[in-house]
Parts: structure tokens; sequence; C-alpha cells
């Protein structure tokens, strides 16, 4: 079941951020970020009065504070550089930090990996670091940066999220996707920059808010029944669904790099599932 739902959160991420990043071009990043997890935010707290939760708990909520943190930043600065940048290198640059943060932290804490999955483990980070493998000079360096803040970010993102405990209900994502909006609101009231968005423009920005709060609700289930390292190994798998839709949608161009890439990805997803 981790698999799946490691593997579902990343389409939904992969699909949300090539969205928030298309949309950021139009509408300015902070714009899209403010409508977003706005939404998130709001939905997640109406799942938490509807699904049964219990009372909260200081070690859910303060996780979940923790990790909407790294989410706000995380997605504040991937989507500047997915508007700035080339999807196909922004993208699988964070996924990077994203993998490797949490894949640290999983072993740190005792979590083993049988060999089969380690090895899928093994090929899933180069073929992260391949899909990045291709862009102009100025692109990639307009992008990069932006890329690698992200992943970080991601990574505090995805540890927080499983160190908020099993049986902690909706708890640990209201309170991440609320510490998320109002990361997002400070920075965009501190930038000074117009927030006003049409109604005909508001709907794009409100489904990819959703599309990443439903991604996140799935990496914090798929958590609490797979190993952190496994389960955010297959999530930042998501650059890969960004750039296929780069290239369906914007036309951008495969490398050699990034073919190798995405086939390194699709065996490593077979070993994880396999084991």
């Amino acid at each position: 079941m981790a698999i799946l739902l490691g593997l579902a959160a990343a389409l939904l991420y992969g699909g949300a951020d090539f969205g928030g990043g298309l949309l950021s071009r139009r509408l300015g990043s902070v714009r899209v970020n403010v409508v977003g997890c706005s939404a998130a935010a709001a939905l997640s707290l109406v799942a938490l009065a509807v699904a049964p939760s219990g009372p909260p708990t200081l070690r859910a909520t303060g996780w979940g504070l923790a990790s909407g943190i790294g989410g706000g930043v995380g997605t504040l600065m991937l989507y500047r550089g997915l508007a700035r940048g080339q999807m196909s290198v922004v993208g699988p640059v964070s996924a990077v930090g994203a993998a490797v943060l949490p894949a640290i932290a999983g072993l740190a804490m005792g979590q083993r990996l049988e060999p089969l999955a380690a090895a899928g483990v093994v090929l899933a980070l180069p073929a992260i670091a391949l899909v990045a493998g291709a862009g102009s000079a100025g692109r990639l360096r307009s992008g990069l940066g932006d890329g690698l803040a992200a992943g970080t970010a991601f990574g505090v993102l995805f540890v927080g999220l499983a160190q908020a405990g099993p049986h902690a209900g909706l708890w640990p994502i209201a309170s991440e996707q609320v510490s998320s909006a109002v990361i997002v609101l400070g920075v965009a009231i501190a930038s000074r920059e117009p927030l006003r968005v049409g109604v005909r423009s508001v709907g794009l920005p409100v489904l990819v808010g959703l599309g990443g709060m439903i991604a996140t609700l799935l990496f914090f289930f798929a958590t609490q029944s797979g190993t952190l390292a496994t389960v955010a190994i297959l999530t930042s798998l998501y650059p890969g669904v960004t750039v296929v839709l780069a290239r369906m949608i914007l036309h951008e161009r495969f490398s050699l790099a990034q073919r190798t890439g995405l086939g390194l990805a699709a065996i490593a997803v077979v070993a994880i599932a396999l084991n």
C-alpha cells in the first residue's frame, strides 16, 4: 500500500508543480501560491472537522507546523524557479534534496531496507539527477538555486510529517497546511506584490493547491505503512510527471541524460515495488 500511495503522491505533486509553474509565468509565483495554499489550508480544516481525528497532541501539531515551514518555503521557491527557469531542469533538481534528506534521516533513525528496495533507492537517486541533465546554460542557472532550495525545504516537509506519528489523525496535515499558508501570506505581504486574482483566473490555482494538499496527505499515509526512505524516494519521482507534461505541452526536448534518467526511474520503481 505504501508503494501505491507514494507513487500516487508523486503523480499529483508532478501535475501540481507543472500547473503551478505554468500559472506562475502568467500570474506570478507569489499570487499562485497564496491562492493555492489558502485553498489547501481551508480544505484540510474541513477534512479535519469531518474525519474523526481525536484530540490534537503536541507531537502531531508541532511536527505538522514544522513541516509546513518546509512546505511553504519549498513551494514558493519551486514555483519561482519553474516560472523563470526550464521546468525539465528545476523540478528534478528540487527532487534530489527532497529524496536525499529523508533517506538519510530514515537510515539515521534505524530504518533498514531489504536488498531489492535498497537497489531501487540507489538507482532512483541518479535517475532524479539525470532527468535534470538538459537545458540551456542561462535557464539552468536562473532556476538552479531555486530548485536546490526547494528540494531542501521539501525534505524538511517529508521528515516532519513522517515524525508526526501514526495515530495522529489529520492533525499533522491540517497544521502543516495552515503553517504553509501563513508562511506564504507573510512573504506575499512583505513583498507588497499585488495579490488580486480575477474570478475567471482563480479556479486553476485553487486546483493546483488542492492537488498538492492531497499529494501531501497521500505521502503522510504512505509513511505510516512504509519506511521513510522508500516512500520519500518514490514520492520524489514527481519530476518525471513534470518533465513529461513540459515535453507534451511546452515542447521542451528530452536529452539523452533525461531519457536515461526516466528509464532508471522506472526500473527503480519496479525494484521497490517487487520488494
